[in-house]
């Protein structure tokens, strides 16, 4: 970036606040911090920043809870949350809330910052954007950046959706999880393997969880959200996207 990343750390204890600062600011990043859940939400209200840091467990309101609160006020700043909470519900509640990376503690500074900078080069959504745009074509397994079927298109670059007469910011894991749905599209995918391939999450967990991020995109994608005609749940299995033309393709084959 041309100009110091401007980065608000959300911490509580005094002393991991000014550790995370010192160490950000030594990489060239401009560092404000806030030791609340209601601070942050008020600065980052009067305030323009690039990444949240963001402690999950707050006086007041929890991690969990700002960064629900920042999506329901439209604002998509990038969110890391940085938590000792550590098991698969958790790290699957900081992602249901909104979050785009999670981060337990304790960890290596390498990685932060490595996580850090790859939040910064994704952070596309700022940039100016045309109002309807263009749409590469793609082989079966391959997802370019503008993606497009049935009058919607998807960029994964900025993160914006076009559908249904809208444009609808996704937050990186949805991103990531209807990128991975596309990519392999026509094929059933587990949720297990959703788990492992999207969340990198290996322990058991429910699986559950997965489908309030498939509630989610289809508002975004259907015409009718609970007779889904490109996000089908298989029942017992997973999920599977669906193209139109695959569609068709598919009934012709099974009225052969």
């Amino acid at each position: 970036m041309s100009t110091a990343a401007r980065i608000l750390v959300v911490e509580d204890e005094t002393h991991l606040a000014q550790g995370l600062s010192f160490n950000l600011q030594a990489e060239g990043y401009e560092v404000s911090i806030e030791g609340d859940g209601e601070g942050a939400l008020e600065r980052l209200a009067e305030d323009s920043f690039d990444v949240v840091l963001l402690d999950a467990m707050l006086p007041g309101k929890s991690g969990f809870e700002v960064v629900a609160e920042l999506r329901a006020r439209q604002s998509f700043v990038p969110v890391m949350i940085l938590t000792a909470r550590g098991r698969p519900e958790d790290v699957l509640l900081g992602f249901e809330s909104g979050a785009d990376d999670y981060l337990t503690k304790p960890f290596d500074l390498s990685i932060l910052l490595a996580r850090l900078n790859g939040l910064l080069r994704r952070m596309q959504w700022h940039r100016p954007k045309a109002e309807t745009p263009s749409v590469s074509s793609a082989s079966p397994t391959d997802v370019p950046a503008r993606f497009g079927f049935d009058g919607r298109i998807i960029d994964f670059e900025s993160l914006e959706l076009y559908a249904l007469g809208r444009m609808t910011h996704l937050t990186l894991m949805e991103a990531d999880l209807l990128r991975y749905l596309i990519q392999n599209r026509g094929r059933i995918v587990s949720r297990k393997e959703l788990l492992e391939q999207v969340w990198r999450l290996h322990e058991d967990t429910d699986t559950r969880a997965i489908d309030n991020f498939i509630v989610r995109l289809r508002r975004y994608l259907e015409d009718e959200p609970t007779r889904p005609v490109y996000l089908q749940t298989v029942r017992g299995v997973g999920y599977r996207f669906q193209s139109p033309s695959e569609t068709e393709a598919s009934e012709e084959i099974a009225g052969a």
